[in-house]
């Protein structure tokens, strides 16, 4: 029996019971005939599913396996958490009753912050028991499942213990983020659920206000567009914090002043996820290499051979080297001048709406997340009819930035299956595992993109339905219809305990935010604190495969000198701005 930890549940018999169904008539509907079943099947499809990436008779051939590989498993509980995202929420609300109407399995979908994700997800790992039989776990955590050897390799077990509740109509090729979840032995550990990147989002209405870009011409040089580099984003942010009047912009928000950027700085832990989410390679801070680099990566951790040997300059690593801290210097720079006064006291929930009120040019580090939220009618930032008023775009290069880096950072929650599970309760591994399926699957793709805009199939992207929406989307579906979409990852398989090392993050980031140590200061201690993590971990030897073997300390000139990261000062740090203008942008991705 599970314990009963969940502080909240969304489950399909709740649901059921609020449409006034009895216990009996759940009974009754696990004894449904393969007949009734499709004909419920189509219900959905019909009503739910249509228009959809595949034809109707392609949704209910994929729900006709459903339907059959099913059956040893009717009337079975089975539970599975996620975080607390639109996505998860449709999930939870109706992908879960569908999936129990049509396969008679009881499923209960969770949704819970996600540190409480993480949280469970690790003690799930530490103990080997069974708190829930699937989770949708950030793909962040690859490193963690592939060196500790607790979690199910899902190619081999598709191909082998789960075949037979294995969709033929899975196509794993068609799912966009699977490298993010294979490890360096080719194995793919997880499964993509959903996808949202960190783009550079600006107000597209005032940027082609003519009389702005005649200013802005004449005081910096250059065409007021989308910022190429951090220098072009400085001076936009300036700019229109400085210079620009709500009286110069349609200001349907009210706004008694104008800013041109949105960040948050509270200490708090969704902190760690601004940072370790690719800032530092925004920057250009690590190695050349997709979808992670190599030898370092965006943690600033060096990987030689498999093995982690260090993230402090001293031992080959970057998370205190000259690119990391410029980073830092110039997230404090734009927090303090440019930001709304009370930025620096939000978390990220609590900054995340701020833009959609009408005061912010733009935003450097923006998740694609928030795309839904900013196309109600009547937002400031939309027009009546929920027609955006602004864009996203690539996110601008740091001064470290090389050609062939990865450029941001891409959520991709994934369903995770744990060996003591599939290993103490084969059959409901094995359900929840047809779940996983279902909520990724062709038939419901498209319902789902339209809910939480946070694709995971190529197939998806591409489809008539979801390319009639792009006008109200302000660029998300042409930014994953372009090969530029290849350079925003999630993090790769250089942290060996995930959990561990970000927890660290926050935690010494929030005092250089607050001012209270220097950005060169705060990094170090972290990169300390990182390394003497990884040196517990290599003496424990708790890892299967590829556990770190620690380099030792060198005067950080040795590495500085070398060619790649960690890089060596820059002497200039702040290059001449460059800019594009948006609409050749998206015609340069068109042609390519």
């Amino acid at each position: 029996m599970k314990p009963t930890i969940h502080a909240k549940r969304w489950t399909a018999l709740g649901a059921a019971a609020m449409l006034g169904m009895t216990g009996a008539m759940g009974a009754a509907q696990a004894q449904m005939s393969k007949e009734e079943r499709m004909d419920k099947a189509r219900e959905w499809v019909n009503k739910e599913f249509t228009p959809g990436s595949i034809s109707k008779e392609q949704m209910m051939k994929e729900m006709e396996f459903f339907i059959e590989a099913s059956k040893p498993y009717r009337g079975m509980d089975v539970d599975v958490l996620s975080e607390t995202i639109a996505t998860h929420v449709y999930e939870s609300e109706t992908l879960a009753t569908a999936f129990s109407e049509i396969t008679g399995i009881n499923l209960t979908h969770d949704i819970t912050g996600e540190g409480e994700v993480v949280s469970k997800v690790q003690t799930e790992l530490q103990s080997e028991r069974t708190i829930y039989d699937a989770y949708i776990n950030d793909s962040d955590l690859i490193g963690t499942h592939y060196r500790y050897g607790k979690t199910v390799p899902l190619s081999k077990w598709i191909k082998n213990g789960a075949s037979d509740v294995t969709s033929p109509y899975l196509d794993i090729d068609d799912f966009m983020g699977k490298s993010f979840t294979t490890a360096p032995n080719g194995v793919m550990y997880q499964l993509p659920d959903q996808q949202f990147a960190n783009l550079y989002w600006f107000r597209y209405d005032w940027f082609q206000n003519e009389e702005l870009q005649e200013r802005f011409q004449d005081e910096y040089g250059y065409e007021l567009g989308v910022p190429e580099n951090w220098s072009a984003y400085e001076d936009i942010a300036e700019f229109f914090t400085e210079d620009v009047d709500p009286s110069d912009v349609s200001n349907d928000g009210g706004a008694d002043a104008i800013y041109g950027h949105m960040d948050y700085g509270k200490k708090d832990p969704s902190l760690a996820w601004r940072f370790h989410d690719a800032w530092l390679s925004m920057a250009g801070a690590g190695s050349k290499g997709l979808p992670n680099g190599k030898p370092v990566d965006e943690w600033g951790i060096r990987v030689e051979d498999c093995h982690p040997v260090g993230s402090t300059v001293a031992r080959g690593g970057a998370v205190n080297g000259p690119a990391a801290v410029y980073s830092m210097r110039k997230y404090l720079k734009w927090l303090n001048e440019y930001a709304p006064p009370d930025a620096s006291g939000m978390t990220f929930s609590e900054a995340g709406p701020i833009p959609a009120n009408g005061k912010v040019a733009q935003q450097i580090f923006w998740y694609t997340a928030f795309t839904a939220s900013m196309t109600a009618p009547k937002k400031a930032v939309a027009t009546d009819e929920g027609k955006p008023r602004w864009r996203m775009a690539p996110s601008p290069k740091g001064p470290y930035w090389e050609e062939g880096m990865k450029l941001g950072y891409q959520d991709a929650g994934s369903w995770t299956f744990f060996k003591h599970t599939v290993e103490s309760s084969p059959k409901a591994a094995k359900a929840a595992w047809l779940y996983a399926q279902f909520t990724t699957s062709k038939t419901v793709s498209v319902k789902k993109f339209k809910e939480g805009l946070t694709p995971v199939r190529e197939s998806t992207v591409e489809s008539d339905p979801v390319g009639a929406m792009s006008e109200e989307l302000g660029g998300l579906v042409e930014f994953y219809r372009s090969p530029a979409r290849v350079q925003w990852t999630p993090t790769g398989t250089n942290p060996p305990d995930y959990p561990k090392l970000a927890s660290l993050w926050w935690q010494n980031i929030a005092p250089i935010a607050s001012g209270n140590v220097s950005p060169k200061e705060g990094m170090t201690k972290l990169g300390n604190e990182m390394d003497k993590v990884m040196q517990r971990l290599e003496r424990a030897g708790v890892q299967e495969r590829c556990g770190p073997r620690m380099n030792d300390k060198r005067d950080p000139s040795y590495w500085l000198s070398k060619e790649g990261a960690p890089k060596a000062k820059l002497d200039n740090e702040n290059p001449q701005g460059e800019t594009v203008a948006y609409d050749e942008l998206v015609k340069s991705w068109q042609e390519e």
